[in-house]
């Protein structure tokens, strides 16, 4: 019989709580990361829990100790999923930390290139809702290249969708709300590249780049496609990291 997952020990929770705070820029390159008595108050574990919870994260590569000062963060190498937006904009009302910057190069409708339509279930060549956005880190310049394609009907019953301006909480809630359309699940898959001319300039990119291409395709509960999102990274950020129990 199949067994119950476990969940992720606590101090994995703490880090991972901790690691997203950092990818975002909410903890930027420099800034200190609370210690240990102040993690395990906070968190109401014992002291050697959010002692396993810093390492983990110096392990990582985020965090660096310095002798009789505290735990700092280090410039980091790491971009938020997709997947990951979406789980924070649930819990904090927005996809982006206070360190992000989002611009707009395009909104508007646009013939589906073969692999949206495919992803969407809709014909070559159909019309569909394109928003394309560059991400920036303050701190760090460029760190994402997202694009992301609607069948066109949604744009008439959630015409913000057609609007270049962000949509507090994010395109998949304001959908569920407006068109009545709410996702029941989502499928990913993830490649590596080279960019295009477009992707490199909007990335600065040098010629012959490689970047990492993570695609996410939404889904309501009649698995009709919803929403799909190509998102691109530049090198050495990196896009896909968790920490998951084995059970041996």
């Amino acid at each position: 019989m199949p067994e119950i997952e476990e969940v992720l020990p606590k101090y994995l929770q703490i880090a991972g709580y901790l690691r997203d705070q950092i990818v975002r820029g909410d903890l930027p390159p420099g800034a200190e990361v609370p210690s240990e008595r102040e993690l395990a108050a906070a968190w109401n574990v014992a002291r050697p829990t959010a002692t396993k919870a810093l390492q983990a994260l110096r392990q990582q590569g985020l965090v660096e100790s310095r002798r009789g000062s505290g735990t700092y963060v280090r410039e980091p190498n790491a971009a938020p999923r997709t997947r990951e937006r979406i789980e924070r904009a649930a819990k904090m009302g927005t996809m982006y930390s206070n360190a992000e910057r989002v611009e707009f190069p395009f909104v508007g409708m646009v013939d589906a290139p073969e692999h949206v339509a495919s992803s969407l279930g809709i014909a070559s060549g159909s019309l569909v809702v394109q928003r394309r956005r560059i991400i920036r880190s303050e701190h760090t310049g460029p760190i994402e290249l997202s694009t992301s394609w609607f069948p066109s009907a949604l744009a008439d019953s959630a015409p913000r969708v057609l609007v270049a301006e962000r949509i507090r909480g994010g395109t998949l809630p304001y959908i569920a709300e407006a068109a009545g359309r709410r996702v029941a699940y989502a499928r990913d898959q993830v490649c590596a590249r080279q960019a295009a001319d477009d992707e490199r300039a909007a990335l600065d990119l040098p010629d012959l780049s490689p970047v990492l291409v993570y695609w996410l395709v939404a889904y309501d509960s009649r698995d009709t496609p919803i929403q799909f999102d190509e998102a691109i990274y530049p090198p050495k950020r990196w896009a896909f990291r968790q920490e998951y129990p084995i059970t041996i």
